[in-house]
């Protein structure tokens, strides 16, 4: 019994979405939202024969990898987040990089020889990887239009991934894979008018038409920090509001705090595009924090830690290391 554990987001679905199109197999498929990434310990290690790991970090999973390959399982793992243990095994076979101008599915996509590069291309732009989709698509010889069309594909599969629970999402990131398989080349997805790149288009311009409108609680040269209410439109656009704000102000670290029920903080972290490096360095000086160079995130912040949090931001962004 084959095992797809992915990361709900659109690089962790649209990295499996190019593997199963090159290798179909059936299989039992893991995920869930964006922040959900300790998805490895569900897969049942007695009835795993393979397992296949995207978008998930090997930091927040490594108890779970070490288990399956002590007992046999051979493990397919491609990632690009922090991991400073990487087991030891001829059973692990991995493709890890952290550069902070890749990101899951350009990985897979050079391990495919380009195959289905236009997919990647959406992961990439999805997962604000803006300056490697631009090349690639620059590379492949795209016009404008098709660019901004798988731009806007990989933002929208993004911001499906975001959410307190599956039920903050349009679509469950299972559903999405399989409605993904369907199109071997995203275009004619997108040319549907009745497909989910409609749907989630209208419902993305929507919600973020209110995020756009969230309460500033710190702006000031290195740093811009909004405030989102506790509500399901809110938990949608915590991740893609970051990038829309950091594209625009490129020189900034962007901020998203979303209010939990327990009156504690979702933090969403950008680093400046043009200082793509500490993030996840920061966040994870709290509990429950991590992530990448690029961006990173904290579970729960307590509120009495948010003054804390803001200043350490600042303050690694304007003396970075």
């Amino acid at each position: 019994m084959h095992y797809d554990v992915f990361n709900g987001d659109a690089d962790g679905i649209i990295a499996l979405v190019q593997l199963r199109l090159a290798e179909p197999k059936q299989s039992i498929l893991i995920t869930g939202v964006k922040r959900d990434i300790g998805l490895l310990a569900q897969v049942d290690t007695a009835q795993a024969s393979s397992v296949t790991v995207l978008d998930i970090s090997i930091e927040k999973n490594h108890a779970a990898l070490v288990e399956l390959l002590n007992n046999a399982v051979p493990v397919f793992y491609v990632d690009h987040h922090r991991a400073p243990q990487v087991p030891d095994s001829p059973l692990l076979n991995s493709i890890i990089d952290t550069d902070a101008n890749t990101c899951t599915s350009l990985l897979v996509d050079q391990h495919l020889n380009g195959r289905f590069v236009h997919w990647a291309i959406a992961a990439a732009f999805g997962d604000n990887m803006r300056q490697s989709a631009l090349k690639l698509s620059q590379q492949v010889g795209l016009s404008q239009e098709r660019q901004d069309q798988l731009e806007t594909l990989g933002i929208v599969i993004n911001y499906n991934g975001y959410g307190r629970s599956l039920d903050d999402l349009h679509f469950h990131p299972a559903r999405l894979v399989e409605l993904c398989l369907a199109h071997p080349d995203p275009f004619t997805l997108i040319d549907d008018k009745s497909s989910i790149f409609t749907l989630l288009s209208q419902a993305y311009q929507q919600d973020m038409a209110q995020g756009e409108a969230a309460k500033i609680v710190q702006d000031n040269s290195n740093c811009l920090a909004l405030l989102l209410p506790d509500q399901p439109w809110a938990h949608r656009v915590s991740g893609v509001l970051g990038n829309e704000l950091a594209n625009r102000s490129p020189h900034k670290a962007h901020v998203i705090l979303t209010l939990n029920l327990d009156d504690s903080y979702t933090v969403s972290l950008r680093a400046p595009l043009n200082n793509k490096q500490g993030a996840g360095d920061v966040c994870a000086r709290f509990d429950t924090g991590g992530g990448r160079a690029a961006a990173a995130g904290i579970n729960k912040l307590a509120q009495q830690n948010l003054e804390h949090f803001l200043t350490a931001v600042s303050h690694y962004y304007s003396n970075p290391k």
